[in-house]
């Protein structure tokens, strides 16, 4: 065998090798993406309703207000004061 032969079998030893492992490597990282993304993913916050405009905003985000024993959330102070205006004038 010349030298010639010895290296165009090394490099292709090499990279199969480099295919072999660099499928294993991108498999492993797929599946810790999918447990992730799957049904172990915890609930951080929930999406309530302003009752003034109707969007729904995190609730960790929201500006909150206790009304007649109730905590309304809302999207903004424009529409906490809206509401407590009509609050007033009912």
């Amino acid at each position: 065998m010349g030298p010639l032969r010895l290296i165009i079998l090394a490099i292709l030893v090499y990279v199969g090798y480099r295919l072999l492992v660099g499928g294993r490597k991108k498999k492993k990282q797929a599946g810790k993406e999918k447990s992730a993304v799957g049904g172990s993913a915890a609930v951080t916050d929930v999406l309530v309703e302003d009752p003034v405009c109707h969007i729904l905003v995190p609730k960790g985000q929201a500006i909150h207000l206790q009304h007649q024993g109730k905590m309304v959330y809302f999207c903004s102070e424009n529409c906490c004061n809206t509401f407590i205006e009509k609050g007033k004038e009912a």
